[in-house]
């Protein structure tokens, strides 16, 4: 059936071989069926079928981590797509594996050369998510001040709800040179509730440069944001900043980023002012199935009135494992959070330590149109010296989301 295949498609009628390559996908024989969805996704590719095709290729990817064709296949289709991190996250994996010294210097020389062309590309993600704290606020019914315990409404208080989470992207990538990529990214989320007051939705627009310097990716852009809460316009922002990624290695890479952001607070003139961050990132494939990241970034918020600017920063930890067609992710952060001053109203100055866990799953098994069903959940707790700030929040979350 193979060679049945291959001489049609050398002949060129690509259509018998597409045919006989999908009768071949419940083969008895597993090597045959990998065999055929590895033809098969190459020649879909060729006709512009890349979701499709990133789809078989994942499969086999999925019963066999270190076919290292189907990996790095795996890895030109996504940058065809347009999906650079994906990419790279692939080309990592591989050199996980007990690749040849030659194969691996190709992988090396693409990785070094890899560059996206695709104009314009998309991503979404939906999910049901019940939520025990939808507005994170306390669950406390009054707070102390130097004048005494004041009540809180209710309406000040921790909410439950099931709502629909929404996360998007759309970009846009045009070349300007040898090296060098002129980039567009409008990015979107939002949290909808049947009670209208707690919806919770952020677009930002951002546009700039991508330059390659040997074998680093510079990237600057600039952009504005709006968020609104509970329908109204909550803050808007503008901010430019600049990264840095860099191999290590075969296996890893390494992120630095910068900003700098301009906020106006919508509701409250004494909370506009300028927003400085920074972070740090590593990934490393410690196996063709495992990697791990570790993040650490700092934030500066310097605001009109002092009792609101503050200094925080969060250290994060993420791995991720492949089993079978199901990838396994769990995160945890924890990150510390000072006001310079204190409010009149209150004591003492703002002062908090923030801890987050979460577990995930994607099920490729359950594929359809070429999205996955996920399910997360994730524990927040934010412990404040000011009552109002202090909250506990589990969050669940069943959707879809890309399957390869």
């Amino acid at each position: 059936m193979l060679e049945w295949a291959e001489r049609a498609q050398a002949r060129g009628d690509r259509a018998t071989a597409i045919r006989v390559y999908r009768s071949m996908l419940l083969d008895e024989d597993q090597d045959a069926r990998h065999e055929a969805r590895f033809r098969l996704a190459r020649l879909l590719a060729l006709d512009g079928k890349l979701s499709e095709a990133a789809i078989l290729l994942r499969q086999v990817i999925d019963d066999r981590p270190d076919a290292a064709s189907a990996r790095f296949a795996m890895a030109q289709l996504l940058v065809r797509i347009g999906d650079e991190t994906a990419a790279r996250r692939e080309l990592r994996a591989l050199q996980a594996t007990q690749l040849p010294l030659e194969s691996a210097r190709l992988v090396d020389r693409f990785s070094d050369s890899l560059r996206i062309h695709k104009p314009f590309g998309a991503s979404i993600e939906l999910a049901v998510a019940p939520d025990s704290n939808i507005n994170r606020a306390t669950r406390s019914d009054t707070i102390g001040t130097v004048i005494g315990p004041f009540e809180i409404s209710e309406d000040g208080q921790a909410v439950s709800g099931t709502g629909l989470a929404i996360r998007g992207q759309l970009h846009g990538r045009f070349a300007i040179g040898e090296t060098a990529n002129l980039s567009g990214r409008l990015s979107a989320s939002a949290d909808l509730y049947a009670s209208g007051a707690f919806n919770d939705v952020a677009v930002e627009a951002t546009v700039g440069p991508e330059l390659r310097l040997g074998r680093n990716l510079v990237r600057l852009e600039g952009g504005a944001g709006r968020r609104w809460f509970g329908g109204r316009p909550f803050l808007d922002s503008a901010r430019i900043a600049a990264s840095v990624t860099r191999p290590l290695g075969r296996r890893a890479q390494i992120r630095a980023t910068g900003s700098v952001a301009v906020i106006d607070h919508r509701l409250n003139d004494l909370q506009d002012g300028r927003a400085f961050g920074g972070s740090v990132a590593i990934e490393r494939a410690l196996s063709p199935t495992t990697g791990l990241g570790v993040s650490l970034a700092g934030d500066r918020q310097a605001l009109r009135d002092p009792a609101y600017s503050t200094f925080s920063w969060r250290a994060s930890v993420i791995g991720w494992r492949e089993v079978g067609r199901t990838t396994l992710t769990a995160t945890v952060d924890y990150g510390r959070l000072e006001a310079d001053d204190r409010l009149l109203l209150f004591p003492s100055r703002r002062r908090e330590s923030f801890a987050r866990a979460s577990l995930g799953a994607t099920f490729r098994q359950f594929t359809f149109r070429g999205f996955a069903p996920l399910v997360r959940y994730s524990i927040e707790r934010n412990r404040s010296s000011i009552e109002v700030y202090d909250y506990a929040r589990r969050r669940a979350e069943f959707g879809i989301t890309r399957a390869f």
